[in-house]
Protein backbone atom coordinates (compact mmCIF):
# COMPACT_ATOMS: atom_id res chain seq x y z
CA UNK A 1 0.00 0.00 0.00
CA UNK A 2 1.30 3.17 -1.15
CA UNK A 3 2.17 6.29 1.60
CA UNK A 4 -1.22 8.13 -0.30
CA UNK A 5 -3.20 4.70 0.43
CA UNK A 6 -1.77 5.14 4.58
CA UNK A 7 -3.20 8.92 4.69
CA UNK A 8 -6.45 8.43 2.84
CA UNK A 9 -7.39 4.93 5.06
CA UNK A 10 -6.27 7.79 8.44
CA UNK A 11 -9.68 9.90 6.76
CA UNK A 12 -13.69 9.20 6.72
CA UNK A 13 -14.63 10.81 3.74
CA UNK A 14 -14.36 8.53 1.82
CA UNK A 15 -17.20 6.74 3.74
CA UNK A 16 -19.12 9.68 3.61
CA UNK A 17 -21.97 8.52 0.70
CA UNK A 18 -23.21 5.02 2.17
CA UNK A 19 -22.79 6.04 5.72
CA UNK A 20 -25.29 8.89 5.18
CA UNK A 21 -27.44 7.12 3.71
CA UNK A 22 -27.25 3.77 6.02
CA UNK A 23 -27.11 6.29 9.02
CA UNK A 24 -30.30 7.72 7.66
CA UNK A 25 -32.02 5.11 6.83
CA UNK A 26 -31.53 3.06 10.52
CA UNK A 27 -32.17 6.28 12.20
CA UNK A 28 -35.77 7.23 10.45
CA UNK A 29 -36.39 3.75 10.51
CA UNK A 30 -35.99 3.33 14.19
CA UNK A 31 -38.14 6.67 14.78
CA UNK A 32 -40.60 6.46 12.50
CA UNK A 33 -41.93 3.26 13.26
CA UNK A 34 -41.11 3.79 17.00
CA UNK A 35 -43.04 7.30 16.72
CA UNK A 36 -46.14 5.44 15.77
CA UNK A 37 -46.04 2.68 17.62
CA UNK A 38 -46.13 4.91 20.38
CA UNK A 39 -48.60 7.47 19.17
CA UNK A 40 -50.86 4.08 18.67
CA UNK A 41 -50.15 2.89 21.81
CA UNK A 42 -51.10 5.90 23.42
CA UNK A 43 -54.44 5.79 21.87
CA UNK A 44 -54.82 3.02 23.80
CA UNK A 45 -55.57 0.53 21.04
CA UNK A 46 -55.15 -3.36 21.26
CA UNK A 47 -51.68 -4.95 20.51
CA UNK A 48 -52.57 -6.53 17.33
CA UNK A 49 -53.72 -2.41 16.14
CA UNK A 50 -50.17 -1.42 17.16
CA UNK A 51 -48.17 -4.38 15.39
CA UNK A 52 -50.33 -3.84 12.06
CA UNK A 53 -49.85 0.14 11.82
CA UNK A 54 -45.69 -0.50 12.93
CA UNK A 55 -45.61 -3.43 10.75
CA UNK A 56 -47.27 -1.03 7.47
CA UNK A 57 -45.17 2.26 8.47
CA UNK A 58 -42.05 -0.31 8.30
CA UNK A 59 -42.82 -1.27 4.97
CA UNK A 60 -44.40 1.92 3.50
CA UNK A 61 -41.29 3.76 5.34
CA UNK A 62 -38.82 1.20 3.40
CA UNK A 63 -40.31 1.68 0.42
CA UNK A 64 -40.92 5.43 0.18
CA UNK A 65 -37.09 5.58 1.43
CA UNK A 66 -35.85 3.75 -0.95
CA UNK A 67 -37.85 5.61 -3.68
CA UNK A 68 -36.91 8.92 -2.37
CA UNK A 69 -32.71 8.08 -2.26
CA UNK A 70 -33.24 6.62 -5.60
CA UNK A 71 -34.57 9.60 -6.79
CA UNK A 72 -32.66 12.23 -4.89
CA UNK A 73 -29.48 11.10 -7.07
CA UNK A 74 -30.42 9.98 -9.55
CA UNK A 75 -31.31 13.84 -10.04
CA UNK A 76 -28.04 14.68 -8.82
CA UNK A 77 -26.29 12.21 -11.40
CA UNK A 78 -28.49 13.36 -14.05
CA UNK A 79 -26.79 17.10 -13.30
CA UNK A 80 -23.48 15.82 -12.81
CA UNK A 81 -23.64 14.26 -16.55
CA UNK A 82 -25.08 17.16 -17.96
CA UNK A 83 -22.58 19.44 -16.17
CA UNK A 84 -19.61 17.38 -17.45
CA UNK A 85 -21.29 16.94 -21.65
CA UNK A 86 -21.37 20.91 -21.58
CA UNK A 87 -18.15 21.18 -20.18
CA UNK A 88 -16.76 18.38 -23.24
CA UNK A 89 -18.39 20.36 -25.42
CA UNK A 90 -16.59 23.60 -24.03
CA UNK A 91 -12.99 22.04 -24.55
CA UNK A 92 -13.38 21.56 -28.06
CA UNK A 93 -15.25 24.95 -28.93
CA UNK A 94 -13.12 27.08 -26.95
CA UNK A 95 -10.07 25.69 -25.37
CA UNK A 96 -7.89 28.09 -24.93
CA UNK A 97 -10.26 30.16 -22.53
CA UNK A 98 -11.48 26.97 -20.79
CA UNK A 99 -7.07 26.16 -20.03
CA UNK A 100 -7.00 30.31 -18.74
CA UNK A 101 -9.96 29.45 -16.80
CA UNK A 102 -8.09 26.37 -15.30
CA UNK A 103 -5.04 28.76 -14.30
CA UNK A 104 -7.40 31.01 -12.65
CA UNK A 105 -8.37 28.27 -10.08
CA UNK A 106 -5.31 27.71 -9.42
CA UNK A 107 -3.99 31.11 -9.21
CA UNK A 108 -6.81 31.83 -6.97
CA UNK A 109 -6.27 28.67 -4.73
CA UNK A 110 -2.79 30.21 -3.78
CA UNK A 111 -0.27 29.44 -6.37
CA UNK A 112 1.61 31.71 -8.63
CA UNK A 113 0.69 33.09 -12.21
CA UNK A 114 3.04 31.21 -14.03
CA UNK A 115 3.05 28.34 -11.77
CA UNK A 116 -0.64 28.03 -11.91
CA UNK A 117 -0.70 28.26 -15.83
CA UNK A 118 2.50 25.44 -16.18
CA UNK A 119 0.04 23.28 -14.20
CA UNK A 120 -3.05 24.08 -15.95
CA UNK A 121 -0.89 23.48 -19.15
CA UNK A 122 0.07 19.89 -17.76
CA UNK A 123 -3.26 18.71 -16.40
CA UNK A 124 -4.79 19.39 -19.15
CA UNK A 125 -1.97 17.83 -21.91
CA UNK A 126 -2.79 14.48 -19.22
CA UNK A 127 -6.75 14.92 -19.36
CA UNK A 128 -7.64 18.18 -19.85
CA UNK A 129 -11.60 17.16 -19.28
CA UNK A 130 -10.80 15.23 -15.75
CA UNK A 131 -8.65 18.19 -14.44
CA UNK A 132 -12.22 20.54 -15.14
CA UNK A 133 -14.37 18.27 -14.16
CA UNK A 134 -12.62 17.83 -10.81
CA UNK A 135 -11.18 21.64 -10.52
CA UNK A 136 -13.90 23.51 -12.48
CA UNK A 137 -17.37 21.88 -11.57
CA UNK A 138 -16.41 20.38 -8.47
CA UNK A 139 -16.99 16.49 -9.01
CA UNK A 140 -14.84 14.09 -7.95
CA UNK A 141 -15.16 10.05 -7.19
CA UNK A 142 -15.61 10.84 -3.43
CA UNK A 143 -18.99 13.25 -4.51
CA UNK A 144 -20.48 10.88 -6.31
CA UNK A 145 -23.08 8.25 -5.15
CA UNK A 146 -24.49 5.53 -7.23
CA UNK A 147 -28.51 5.60 -7.31
CA UNK A 148 -29.68 2.07 -6.73
CA UNK A 149 -27.13 1.42 -4.45
CA UNK A 150 -28.32 4.72 -2.34
CA UNK A 151 -31.66 3.31 -2.67
CA UNK A 152 -30.78 -0.14 -1.52
CA UNK A 153 -28.62 0.98 1.27
CA UNK A 154 -31.14 3.22 2.58
CA UNK A 155 -33.95 0.96 1.98
CA UNK A 156 -32.35 -2.19 4.21
CA UNK A 157 -30.94 0.52 6.77
CA UNK A 158 -35.17 1.38 7.13
CA UNK A 159 -36.63 -1.85 7.74
CA UNK A 160 -33.27 -2.83 9.66
CA UNK A 161 -34.13 0.18 12.00
CA UNK A 162 -37.86 -0.53 11.54
CA UNK A 163 -37.92 -3.82 12.50
CA UNK A 164 -36.55 -3.24 16.29
CA UNK A 165 -39.45 -1.29 17.50
CA UNK A 166 -41.43 -4.02 15.76
CA UNK A 167 -39.72 -6.51 18.08
CA UNK A 168 -40.67 -4.71 20.75
CA UNK A 169 -44.76 -4.24 20.18
CA UNK A 170 -44.69 -8.46 19.48
CA UNK A 171 -43.39 -9.36 22.55
CA UNK A 172 -43.30 -6.56 25.64
CA UNK A 173 -46.32 -6.55 27.81
CA UNK A 174 -48.93 -4.14 26.75
CA UNK A 175 -49.27 -2.21 29.59
CA UNK A 176 -46.75 -0.15 29.83
CA UNK A 177 -45.48 -0.07 25.94
CA UNK A 178 -45.45 3.18 25.00
CA UNK A 179 -42.60 3.50 27.90
CA UNK A 180 -41.18 0.48 26.91
CA UNK A 181 -40.77 1.78 23.45
CA UNK A 182 -39.38 4.50 23.60
CA UNK A 183 -36.64 3.39 26.97
CA UNK A 184 -35.94 0.73 23.72
CA UNK A 185 -36.08 3.17 20.71
CA UNK A 186 -33.87 5.68 22.81
CA UNK A 187 -31.08 3.11 23.70
CA UNK A 188 -31.20 1.73 19.76
CA UNK A 189 -30.54 5.40 18.75
CA UNK A 190 -27.65 5.87 20.95
CA UNK A 191 -26.06 2.86 19.98
CA UNK A 192 -26.51 3.91 15.92
CA UNK A 193 -24.98 7.06 16.70
CA UNK A 194 -22.08 5.96 18.62
CA UNK A 195 -21.67 3.42 15.41
CA UNK A 196 -21.88 6.67 13.15
CA UNK A 197 -19.97 8.59 15.16
CA UNK A 198 -16.70 6.09 15.35
CA UNK A 199 -17.60 4.98 11.57
CA UNK A 200 -17.56 8.59 10.62
CA UNK A 201 -14.40 9.38 12.94
CA UNK A 202 -16.82 12.42 14.17
CA UNK A 203 -17.85 13.43 18.19
CA UNK A 204 -19.47 10.82 19.66
CA UNK A 205 -21.12 13.20 22.81
CA UNK A 206 -22.39 15.48 20.24
CA UNK A 207 -24.43 12.89 17.73
CA UNK A 208 -25.57 10.40 21.21
CA UNK A 209 -26.67 13.71 22.78
CA UNK A 210 -28.73 14.97 19.12
CA UNK A 211 -29.94 12.06 18.19
CA UNK A 212 -31.26 11.48 21.97
CA UNK A 213 -32.90 15.31 21.83
CA UNK A 214 -34.45 15.01 18.71
CA UNK A 215 -36.04 11.43 19.04
CA UNK A 216 -37.25 12.41 22.56
CA UNK A 217 -39.32 15.01 20.72
CA UNK A 218 -40.61 12.78 18.31
CA UNK A 219 -41.59 10.49 20.19
CA UNK A 220 -43.60 12.53 22.99
CA UNK A 221 -45.22 14.54 20.07
CA UNK A 222 -46.67 11.44 18.65
CA UNK A 223 -47.60 10.13 22.59
CA UNK A 224 -49.35 13.32 22.62
CA UNK A 225 -51.24 13.13 19.95
CA UNK A 226 -52.02 9.18 20.15
CA UNK A 227 -53.56 10.23 23.90
CA UNK A 228 -55.77 13.52 23.08
CA UNK A 229 -57.02 11.66 19.97
CA UNK A 230 -57.30 8.06 20.59
CA UNK A 231 -60.21 6.05 20.92
CA UNK A 232 -59.91 2.90 24.07
CA UNK A 233 -60.91 -0.56 22.25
Amino acid sequence: MSTAENYLDNHFIHRSNWLRAAVLGANDGILSTASLAIGVAAAQAGRDAVVVATLAGLVAGALSMAAGEYVSVSSQTDIEKADIERERQELLDMPDIELLRLAEIYEQRGLKKETAMQVAVELTEKDALAAHVRDELGITELSQANPLQAALASGAAFSAGGLLPLLVTLFLPLAHLSYSLYGFAIGFLILLGILAAKTGGSDVKKAVMRITLWGTIAMGLSALVGALFGVAV
